[in-house]
């Protein structure tokens, strides 16, 4: 695990120590206020055995902003992910030598202030990172689409809220709606808000649907991000490449080159969603994230009653199957693109 410690005099010296307990006062402040904020990434095994990052870049730049936000200490981003490459490399023997596996990596800051005063936490605080080996979260073929419970009476977030930041203060207050979607049938919970039953994110992913044209071309949309939305580094990469596909800068498996994916960042409520789908215009529903990548969605659950989308033989759509495939490719290192896939050694 990779350790450095904040104080009055700044960062400390960077530690690569063996995993263990972390030792705290029980008065810091992570334990009574969540200054915590943290990171997902994974690092995959490229076609040379080597460890490869996919765009941790944008990962360290977000952890600086929801640093930022809690009042955590500021860092260099660039600085920070030498740090992880080089934990990565010693710890690449973890990472499975197998398709659509990879390595879990969690960097992380807390703030450490031993006070139980209620006041910002920029003074003290603790960085550290874990790893954990990971497989894939859905199975082409051999998984079901994602189900999910609406949430009509809580909300994950709000405007001039922090839901577009990594707070662990974000995810606790879920787990209840959770539990509950749990105990219906259900995979996760699809968070909304307002009276319009505005769409904001499937559990903790990013969400997306895809909606045919009349010309055989697709509309391809997600929320946009609008302060109450996590901008996920996958929902980028995955607008990214659609639009690269759009402008004949590459060409996704399985989709004609012909056959346009226009995207749009954009206000979707669930009356359009169920609309949509009773239109026979909804093709596909997904939702993405680092530890699922892209995974399908079945069906949303509302008032007793569940909306069904279409099937697919897979569980991908095209689309979603285009990308995801695009996606791991990329990862592991199998197609270069822009430089996304980024080796540790």
């Amino acid at each position: 695990m990779l350790m450095v410690d904040y104080d009055p005099s700044g960062w400390n010296a960077p530690e690569i120590k063996p995993f263990g307990p972390l030792s705290l006062d029980p008065t810091s402040s992570c334990f009574h206020y969540c200054p915590c904020v943290f990171e997902g990434m994974k690092a995959y095994l490229g076609p040379d055995g080597k460890p490869r990052l996919f765009r941790p870049e944008l990962n360290m730049a977000r952890l600086l902003r929801s640093a930022v936000r809690a009042t955590l200490p500021a860092f260099d981003p660039a600085a920070a992910l030498e740090l992880v490459k080089r934990l990565v490399a010693q710890e690449a023997r973890w990472i499975p030598n197998k398709p659509y596996h990879g390595l879990y990596i969690r960097p992380t800051i807390i703030g450490t202030r031993p006070n139980v005063g209620v006041m910002p936490t920029d003074d003290y605080a603790l960085f550290f990172t874990v790893c954990v080996p990971a497989g894939p979260m859905f199975k082409p073929g051999s998984s079901t689409p994602l189900a999910l419970l609406a949430m009509e009476d809580r909300v994950r977030a709000w405007p001039g809220g922090t839901g577009a930041y990594k707070l662990g203060a974000n995810y606790a207050p879920a787990f209840e709606s959770q539990k509950e979607a749990a105990s219906r049938g259900y995979n996760q919970n699809l968070w909304m808000i307002g009276k319009n039953q505005q769409i904001c994110e499937a559990g903790i992913m990013n969400f997306l649907v895809v909606l045919k044209r009349e010309d055989g071309s697709v509309d391809l949309l997600t929320p946009e991000l609008d302060g109450t939305i996590l901008p996920g580094v996958t929902r980028q990469s995955i607008l990214e490449l659609a639009r690269a596909h759009t402008e004949g800068r590459t060409e996704l498996d399985g989709i004609l080159p012909s056959t346009k994916i226009h995207t749009r960042e954009t206000l979707i409520t669930l009356p359009e969603v169920r609309e949509w789908n009773a239109q026979g215009k909804l093709l596909e529903v997904f939702a993405c994230g680092t530890a699922a990548v892209v995974v399908p969605i079945g069906r949303i659950g509302i008032n007793d009653e569940d909306i069904v989308f279409p099937k697919y033989e897979e569980g991908y759509g095209p689309v979603a199957k285009a990308l995801w495939q695009r996606l791991v490719a990329i990862q592991e290192g199998r197609i270069e693109w822009e430089g996304w896939s980024v080796p540790c050694l």
